[in-house]
């Protein structure tokens, strides 16, 4: 088998080429390239361990001594077996860093096992290869895959490697493919077989394949694939990501593929994406190993003083009797004292540590997910931590930036009202209708609804989108059955598989007004007048766009999703929709197909022959085959409609699967006024019209949505008049933009009413989208296509080729209409953004809508307050485009900013504090915010959102999300948190500190590239203010204590110096002094890093001023850790001289009196973590117990065993001797005292005299219920009054272009969205 990587030109040419290109052939090519090229193939192979047999234990090793602080202690380990230096025994000094490098070194095995595991289950997978020896598909492992080879592959199974699709059972070429396993998403994705490949529907025959592909280098771009493929007779197809099934989707709905792989083994894009868990430095871990760094500065300090004191001693003694005789002069001796010091007092640089905080960040990841309050049960999940070392970070956020779609609000759209040719309908019915709803249960899963319009017969009930792969048929769930159980299996199975949650949900009650003008179209002899002629002409054409311009995928309970439904269409209706048409005799339709000279002359009997579907194809285009299926027919006599009606009813019930939820809307809409999508291939597209029955719609392109356009469109061939035209949908401004150029005055007067409307949309908070099409003559389009297929064909630069090939061909559109659509607030998303808003968080969203709507949903979420001053800075398309042919743009700008900031001095003088901004809120606009990131205007912006309490940003792109994102946090230094839910937002989440992810209806982009993800924004509220502040809190007492304690036990050996004339001897035997940080005090800190509460859950809620704390690092501050390191010297002072007074003139050794020293340590660090805890549980309790006994155990049997284990001296006895003393319980008892007064007096006196809110807020916990609801109702009034003091009479403060009408806002903030 063979992998092709060769260009088929000669010379350098060829070479360069290779470089970024590959070309792949069948396997069994007889070229001789590829016969030498097989040896280097890449077989399909997977390998994610790190270590095999041999290479494990030095390659862990090389991988371990990547850390400093293991380098460190393999050194003094070393350094320890050099006769000159040692302090002890080398074995003994080796031990705690083997002891911490083997419990790495087995966790990294036991991941490496599972990972080896998991590799040989994918290896052996089965699928079937085509053998050109055995003229058949063989069964092979996955793992003998090669590039090149043909695979089969059937329904439901696993794609083995990224393969270009060349067959599909489906008679229109398409499959699909379900991406669960790569980006999370379970809604399918269609993919098609590449044009102008023959034999769709029959069987493949490999052997007549020969055409040959080239593409692009493997890179790991999953929504990317650019090459052609080569046919015999020199045709060139393009090749798009709809032509690649990648590895790890599954084929679903389709009954057999075939294709060719391209890309194998670790090239696929599912490797080249397995990046593994995302790894971030916290701000603490930062803190922390500048403090590492000072303890080290510290340990060479105290080492130098020793070797130069061991210098000076020698000096002053000459040849005395109780020293060998040596020759080394002093100044070397001191030398090696250093050497001798430092390995020591090793232990002032705490080993242990770095293990302690991975188990303890371990053990606060299993408490936040398994948290039952952060649990959705509705989709089954809770909250996913994604990144394993920044929780603590959770407790710092200062900057919230978050997305509005999704994230604020449900994503589950509901169509509200419309405005087609500038008339708005304001569907009266419909807003009735979904209040009745909300006020039913808002969707209850037990109840299926159905509603019908006064002014239709028809039932307008839906289902939700289709479910997948649950066998659990979504006609099932109705009121008369218990669905409850089927109802959770299809949430927790599909959970973002549908834009609507219930039937009831994406009803939409027709307009009466505008249902009767589309009725028209049913009995066109009525013979419309022009003005309604044309204004009929528009509601057909606004329709036909809602209902053909998007990529909703169709299919039924009954039928599969990929095959499209053609019915046979009812000749008399399409020859009274004919007979409609010429007599409006419309400018943008001719009357009669014929009057185009390019269109055929058979146009008319393609379109209305008896028994075919009203489609237009354009000579020398084949049409695909299209399965035929029964449908209703339509009755000619007076009672049609009634019979009609009947047959809707019982006709099958339609189900919709779309990429985004205002699809699903727009398209549901579309089927309540009776323009149903029925069907969709990769060349039409099937539509139900009122009065013609099914219209086959041939589709030309699809020019789909894109963030830099902020639009979609769809080329298609007009059914009824046989034109190309071009239906896009898209942001209002630029659809606006998009049709300025329309000339007459018809065109004009529709705009301006339409923008109103718009206008008054936005206020009400609803979404809006603009409709409009152009008519292409077929020269234009001709000359359009030539372009638009070199584009598709390109390799590089694709996207851009593609992209100025759209807006060439979305220019000069007529404007059809625009719609609204509403969007609620999630629950408890004001009250949340409320609470981390007092908590000190700046929050500032970032949405692509317009000013309007952003500014009433930040009136309905409580971002923004009746008494804000609103900083409005913004210009419309006609005063950019002028800035933009102005040199001095930048100062232009700049002066806008700063007159803002000239605003807020004027309000400060007014009475508002300096350097309390909390009242104002600046609102910016795209193109604004696109001067503001400009590095010459950073200072002034970053200057002005710093006066802000919050900042909106409104039809920002994803680009200027992350750009805003980095310049706070990297001009501001500040902890950012950006959470999002759509992959517009997954650049913003990748840029911040801390990334959230919300698991919605937008797929599973977001949270793949976050750090955490949760399922509703309301979940963030605890997550921060509670979880992240316990995170912080406990981790940050935990480092301190470790350096307290190290530091602490240290110096008790460096005073003993002083008395030792410095020669680095030491009091206590060398296993003590190993273990004694090493095991005796290790593990009561890491649960009290797991599961200290300063404060309760409860109370961190109801009092999110709290929060504060954390993000001025209060816990943790430089201060706080030399007072620790002060506080060990203190204590370390006390702990040796006590002792020492206490046994001074007596005849006890060496050890002896080391006994009360590591006595007293041990009872004074471990009551020292007890008087640290705010929570004292029977575990706080059992461990410290535990770790005294194990101490004294341990001493006791190594007393009474031990002879040689400590050479030359011999500890045997020594401790039961000294425990049997009273002097030694009265030396431990005082040293104890005296050690920890200090501390308890300093604490007592904080907590009396000078209470920080924290210890309030304990204080608060201890009350009586009553007394406590007390005490926070009193809490809160004074805060309130804190904040109502700093505030003024509000006004709204606008440096703006063309926007007046925002002032307005402020008035109608009552308007909160529901």
């Amino acid at each position: 088998n063979l992998s092709l990587f060769f260009e088929p030109l000669g010379g350098g040419m060829a070479k360069d080429l290779a470089k970024n290109r590959r070309v792949v052939m069948p396997s069994w090519t007889e070229h001789e390239e590829i016969k030498e090229s097989q040896q280097s193939c890449t077989r399909n192979k997977v390998q994610t361990t790190k270590y095999t047999f041999l290479s494990f234990i030095p390659k862990n090793l090389f991988e371990q001594l990547h850390r400093f602080a293991n380098v460190y202690f393999v050194f003094l380990g070393a350094l320890n077996f050099v006769p000159i230096v040692n302090a002890f025994q080398p074995e003994i000094s080796i031990i705690p860093i083997v002891f911490v490098m083997s419990i790495t070194a087995v966790k990294d095995l036991w991941e490496d096992q599972r990972r080896r595991k998991s590799d040989q289950k994918v290896n052996n997978r089965l699928c079937e290869v085509y053998d050109r020896k055995q003229k058949q598909y063989v069964e092979r492992r996955w793992a003998e895959v090669c590039v090149g080879d043909l695979v089969r592959l059937c329904c439901n199974e696993i794609i083995p490697a990224d393969m270009v699709l060349l067959h599909s059972s489906d008679p229109n070429g398409v499959c699909h493919i379900e991406t669960a396993n790569l980006d999370g998403e379970t809604n399918l994705k269609q993919r098609q077989v590449v044009r102008d490949l023959p034999q769709q529907g029959s069987e493949f025959v490999p052997e007549n394949y020969s055409s040959h592909i080239e593409c692009e280098n493997p890179n790991n771009d999953l929504r990317r694939f650019r090459g052609f493929m080569d046919h015999p007779g020199k045709v060139r197809v393009g090749l798009h990501s709809e032509n690649l099934l990648l590895r790890s989707c599954t084929v679903r709905n389709t009954e057999t593929v075939i294709g060719i792989v391209v890309y194998a083994g670790h090239e696929t894009k599912a490797m080249q994406n397995n990046s593994g868990p995302r790894y971030k430095r916290s701000k603490l871990e930062r803190r922390l190993n500048m403090d590492v760094l000072w303890c080290v500065i510290l340990l060479l300090l105290m080492c130098l003083i020793a070797a130069v004191g061991h210098g000076f001693w020698l000096s002053g003694r000459q040849n005395p009797i109780y020293m060998i005789p040596d020759d080394t002069h002093p100044a070397l001796a001191a030398f090696y004292m250093f050497w001798t010091m430092i390995i020591v007092l090793q232990v002032l640089i705490p080993i242990s540590l770095y293990v302690s905080i991975e188990i303890v960040k371990l053990g606060q990841i299993y408490f936040i997910q398994n948290d039952l309050d952060l649990y959705n049960p509705v989709l089954d999940t809770g909250v996913q931590c994604r990144a394993l070392n920044i929780t603590e970070d959770l407790g710092q956020i200062q900057y919230l930036f978050s997305d509005k779609t999704g994230t604020l609000t449900e994503n589950r759209m509901l169509f509200r009202r419309c405005i087609v040719a500038g008339t708005e309908y304001p569907h009266h019915e419909n807003a009735i209708s979904l209040e009745q709803y909300e006020e039913q249960g808002c969707g209850d899963a037990d109840h299926s609804l159905t509603l019908r319009s006064r002014t239709s017969r028809k039932s307008l009930s839906c289902k939700s989108l289709s479910c997948n792969r649950s066998s659990v048929s979504l006609n099932t769930l109705t009121a008369e059955s218990d669905t409850h159980s089927v109802h959770d299996t299809l949430r927790r199975h599909t959970p973002g598989a549908g834009a609507f949650s219930s039937t009831m949900e994406c009803a939409v009650v027709p307009d009466p007004q505008l249902q009767a003008g589309l009725n028209t179209l049913s009995s066109p002899m009525r013979s419309p007048v022009r003005q309604q002629a044309a204004e009929i002409s528009h509601i057909l054409d606004f329709f036909l766009a809602l209902t053909v311009c998007n990529t909703v995928v169709v299919s039924s309970p009954t039928q599969p999703r990929h095959v499209m439904p053609v019915v046979r269409t009812p000749l008399r209706s399409l020859e009274e929709m004919k007979a409609m048409f010429q007599k409006l005799s419309l400018p943008r339709f001719p009357s009669s197909p014929s009057q185009n000279t390019d269109t055929p002359p058979s146009l008319t009997k393609k379109l209305f022959t008896r028994g075919r579907s009203a489609s237009y194809f354009p000579n020398n285009s084949p049409q695909t085959p299209i399965t035929t299926l029964q449908s209703p027919t339509a009755h000619s006599d007076n009672s049609a409609d009634e019979s009609e009606s009947d047959d809707e009813d019982e006709a099958e019930e339609l189900l919709y699967e779309a990429e985004s939820p205002d699809e699903a809307a727009l398209v549901q809409a579309a089927k309540a006024y009776g323009c149903t999508l029925l069907g969709r291939s990769p060349e039409q597209v099937l539509v139900a019209v009122p009065g013609t029955g099914p219209l086959s719609i041939p589709l030309l392109h699809v020019l789909p949505f894109h963030s830099a356009r902020k639009r979609m469109s769809v080329v298609v061939r007009h059914p009824l008049t046989g034109e190309v035209v071009v239906y896009t949908k898209g942001a209002d401004n630029v659809i606006m933009e998009l049709a300025e150029a329309a000339e007459d005055g018809f065109c004009r007067e529709i705009m301006e009413r339409t923008q109103r409307h718009l206008d008054q949309y936005a206020r009400d908070g609803l979404r809006t989208l603009c409709v409009a099409k152009k008519v292409l003559e077929e020269q234009e389009y001709k000359a359009w296509l030539k372009r638009h297929e070199y584009a598709e064909t390109s390799i590089e630069n694709r996207e851009e080729l593609l992209l100025e090939s759209a807006e060439r061909l979305e220019t000069n559109l007529t404007l059809l209409g625009a719609t609204g659509i509403v969007d609620r607030l999630q629950e408890e998303v004001p009250e949340s953004i409320e609470a981390l808003q007092e908590a000190g968080i700046k929050v500032w969203v970032l949405t692509g809508d317009k000013q309007e709507t952003a500014i009433n949903i930040a009136f309905a979420c409580k971002l923004l307050r009746p008494t804000d001053h609103i900083l409005m800075a913004n210009c419309d398309s006609k005063v950019t485009t002028l800035l933009k042919k102005l040199p001095n743009v930048s100062s232009t700008c700049e002066a806008r900013l700063h007159e803002l900031q000239h605003e807020i001095r004027q309000v400060t003088k007014e009475g508002m504090s300096e350097d309390d901004g909390s009242d104002c809120v600046l609102v910016i606009d795209g193109r604004t915010l696109d001067y503001a990131l400009q590095k010459e205007l950073q200072g002034s912006f970053l200057e002005l959102t710093c006066c802000c309490r919050s900042v909106i940003c409104c039809r920002s792109t994803p680009l200027q999300k992350s750009q805003v994102v980095r310049l706070v946090r990297d001009k501001l230094k500040v902890m950012t948190l950006a959470i999002g839910d759509g992959a517009n937002d997954v650049s913003m989440i990748q840029m911040a500190d801390v990334g959230i992810g919300i698991s919605g209806q937008e797929g599973m982009q977001a949270v793949m590239s976050s750090d955490f993800a949760i399922s509703r924004f309301k979940f963030l509220r605890k997550l921060i203010l509670v979880h992240g502040h316990w995170c912080y809190t406990r981790l940050a007492n935990m480092i301190l204590y470790f350096f307290y304690k190290n530091v602490m036990y240290v110096n008790l050996l460096f005073w003993y110096q002083f008395f030792c004339g410095f020669s680095g001897s030491t009091m206590t035997n060398s296993w003590v002094l190993i273990f004694f940080n090493l095991l005796f005090t290790s593990v009561p800190p890491i649960i009290y890093g797991m599961l200290d509460k300063d404060v309760s859950g409860e109370t961190l809620l109801d009092l999110p001023d709290l929060y504060k704390s954390g993000q001025n690092s209060q816990a943790y501050l430089p201060s706080t850790f030399w007072m620790n390191i002060l506080d060990a010297f203190y204590q370390s002072l006390v702990c040796f001289f006590i002792p020492y007074f206490a046994y001074a003139g007596s005849d006890i050794g060496v050890f002896s009196f080391g006994s009360p020293i590591n006595g007293s340590a041990l009872l004074i660090i471990l009551l020292h973590q007890l008087i640290e805890s705010r929570t004292v549980t029977w575990i706080h309790t059992a461990l410290l117990l535990f770790s005294a006994l194990f101490y004294y155990a341990f001493v006791l049997l190594f007393s009474l065993t031990c002879v040689t284990c400590n050479s030359p001296t011999n500890p045997l006895g020594i401790e039961t001797k000294m425990m049997s003393e009273p002097l030694y319980f009265l030396v431990c008892g005082l040293t104890t005292v005296l050690a920890l007064l200090p501390r308890i007096l300093c604490r007592a006196f904080r907590s009396t005299i000078c209470p920080s809110d924290l210890v309030r807020a304990q204080k608060m916990e201890r009350l009586s219920a009553q007394d406590y609801s007390t005490s926070l109702r009193q809490w809160k009034e004074n805060k309130a009054a804190q904040r109502l003091s700093s505030r003024h009479v509000p006004q709204n403060l606008s440096v703006n272009a063309d926007m007046p009408h925002l002032t307005e806002c402020i008035a109608e903030a009552g308007a909160v969205l529901s």
